[in-house]
């Protein structure tokens, strides 16, 4: 791939909605060619008869079983011991201005 002009880095930025000084321009003309080099060695590698990897730890999610508990508690006993009630929930003060 052919380094990146100065137009090149123009128009990414334009597209990024950056505005850039031509120091600038020049500087990420620089560092963006050499991540474009560095893209393409990692292309050229052969990855033919690997396996993608997308867990390297071996660590396996622990669900548990979405099961009804009964506390031995009916709601509206436990409504009670709450200051304000209001259509069996319990009634705050408004939080969101």
């Amino acid at each position: 791939m052919a380094d990146l002009s100065h137009d090149d880095v123009l128009k990414l930025a334009r597209l990024a909605r950056l505005n850039l000084t031509d120091e600038e321009v020049a500087e990420f003309a620089g560092e963006l060619t050499e991540i474009l080099h560095y893209v393409e060695q990692l292309q050229a590698v052969d990855v033919a008869g690997l396996k993608p990897t997308n867990q390297v730890s071996g660590l396996v999610n622990v669900m548990r079983k979405d099961e009804v508990v009964d506390y031995g508690y009916v709601p509206k006993e436990l409504l009670k011991n709450v200051p304000k009630v209001q259509d069996d929930h319990l009634h705050v003060k408004r939080m969101i201005g």
